[in-house]
């Protein structure tokens, strides 16, 4: 009964330890939600900037395939912050997962839940940053008003590549 009693401990404690990666998995939650609204509205700006382009003229054109370019890569690194942030929210689980077990079986887990924690965290700060560089090149892909003719296509690729 002592085993029990002893047992039934070590399972509260591992509840009480998995409090705080729940409360990361809803961040990692929040945070994929704004990603995929974004790679949503990048995709439909890439539709209708190609449906733009049939009966465009030859300038028109450029600069609808240069807007082209610069949703692509922002489609690209969304992506990438998707992937990594997938990746968080699957180890994350696995963590909690294995804290259990390791409670359950009396087996000492630490590494490896350790190394996913690492791994999880590692991945939202990367995926993070690719959000930030997409911010970045969305920004940097603004003219606000500016035609074409006032702002030439060197112009604009060279900011580009400086902000991002």
């Amino acid at each position: 009964m002592n085993f029990l009693g002893a047992h039934i401990e070590s399972i509260a404690q591992v509840i009480q330890l998995s409090v705080a990666p729940v409360f990361l998995l809803a961040g990692v939650s929040a945070t994929l939600n704004v990603l995929v609204g974004r790679l949503v509205r990048i995709v439909d700006r890439a539709r209708l900037t190609e449906e733009q382009m049939s009966g465009a003229s030859e300038i028109k054109t450029t600069e609808l395939h240069e807007r082209l370019g610069v949703l692509a890569e922002r489609a690209r690194l969304i992506s990438r912050a998707i992937a990594l942030s997938v990746l968080c929210a699957v180890l994350v689980p696995l963590v909690i997962v294995t804290l259990f077990i390791g409670a359950i079986l009396q087996v000492n887990l630490a590494m490896p839940i350790a190394i996913a924690f690492i791994v999880a965290l590692v991945s939202l700060a990367v995926g993070l940053v690719y959000f930030l560089r997409e911010v970045f090149v969305a920004t940097a892909a603004l003219t606000f008003g500016t035609t074409h003719d006032e702002f030439g296509a060197t112009q604009r690729l060279r900011r580009i590549v400086k902000n991002s």
